[in-house]
């Protein structure tokens, strides 16, 4: 045998070397945001999103996908491959609304193809009306809507939404009859109601408090127990006595898809914590009407397991639906 070609038997013979890995991240980090810009979900994003990309010393572009009730930009996250670098910012709407209320809808399954990461924000809703509303409180309003049943609408930024499902249980709960007018988002049901188009709507506070601060849009109340600091003279809807029983926060946090390395979940988790003691974040927040949440992987996971459950027996006694 001559020596190159020993050479190169030996060469053969000798174990692959194994690809250098790299530090996560090495390149930008893509979020999902499911529902269009200037919403309370994407509001929530653009808050934090930006203190984790200075955490991670790595560019976090924020990519909003909009379309059957968030469950469009869900799905892409879902099956995306898990390497950290596509990630979902999310709210219960896609991920346990839907599948209750429009199965037909939805291409994945949550629980089950997306890893919880971190919680990130809790807030309320509000229920407004338009400007010439001949309503001054809740009270009033609910009077109303027995004096015409099937009248008054609402508005909600589409079938299967938390924002849907939580406005038919204030309907249920009060038991009023209301028009459900569904649109592509929040931002657009906004104009029209201070523009008179629509009567109702239940949407972020987020999103309307610059419209109730401004007088365009009348606030009846928050669907938490509590009040919000963000919306100063607006009662709880819950202070009515039809509605004493309501009490609604919806969570903003971060996911994954199911298969990511849980060093990547563990570093996502430890840095959403480290922004959220941020007193700039913390304040961000606030003025939003958003307070920070805070959880492990394991107990997020745990957290949206208990609220499926929850709204299955919610969406069933109040037999709830996307029409």
């Amino acid at each position: 045998m001559n020596k190159p070609l020993l050479t190169l038997v030996l060469a053969a013979a000798l174990p692959l070397a194994a690809p250098a890995q790299s530090a996560w991240p090495d390149k930008p980090v893509t979020v999902v945001v499911p529902f269009g810009a200037g919403g309370g979900v994407d509001a929530a994003a653009r808050i934090a999103m930006p203190k984790l990309a200075e955490r991670l010393g790595q560019q976090v572009i924020i990519e909003n996908v909009p379309g059957a009730s968030g469950t469009i930009g869900t799905q892409r996250v879902a099956k995306a491959r898990p390497d950290g670098y596509t990630l979902l910012f999310a709210v219960a709407s896609p991920i346990n609304v839907a599948p209750l209320v429009a199965p037909s809808q939805v291409r994945y399954d949550a629980l089950k193809e997306l890893a919880p990461i971190a919680p990130v924000a809790v807030s309320p809703f509000v229920l407004v009306g338009k400007p010439g509303l001949p309503a001054a409180g809740t009270a009033e309003l609910l009077a109303l809507a027995r004096q015409q049943p099937g009248k008054l609408t609402y508005g909600t930024d589409g079938f299967g939404t938390s924002l849907h499902v939580t406005a038919a249980l204030i309907t249920a709960t009060a038991g009023v009859d209301l028009l459900h007018v569904p649109y592509k988002s929040g931002p657009q049901v906004l104009t029209d109601v201070a523009g008179g188009q629509v009567d109702l709507a239940v949407l972020p506070v987020a999103l309307v408090q610059g419209m109730v601060k401004e007088g365009k849009v009348k606030a009846y109340g928050v669907t938490s127990k509590a009040r919000s600091d963000a919306l100063p003279g607006v009662p709880s809807l819950s202070e009515t006595r039809e509605l004493a029983t309501l009490d609604v926060e919806s969570w903003m946090g971060l996911l994954g898809p199911a298969g990511l390395d849980p060093a990547i979940v563990a570093r996502l988790n430890k840095e959403v914590a480290a922004l959220l003691a941020d007193p700039a974040v913390l304040k961000q927040l606030a003025d939003g009407g958003m307070k920070p949440m805070q959880m492990t992987p394991a107990d997020f996971g745990a957290y949206l397991a208990k609220e499926r459950k929850a709204l299955a027996a919610v969406v069933a006694a109040n037999n709830i639906k996307a029409e």
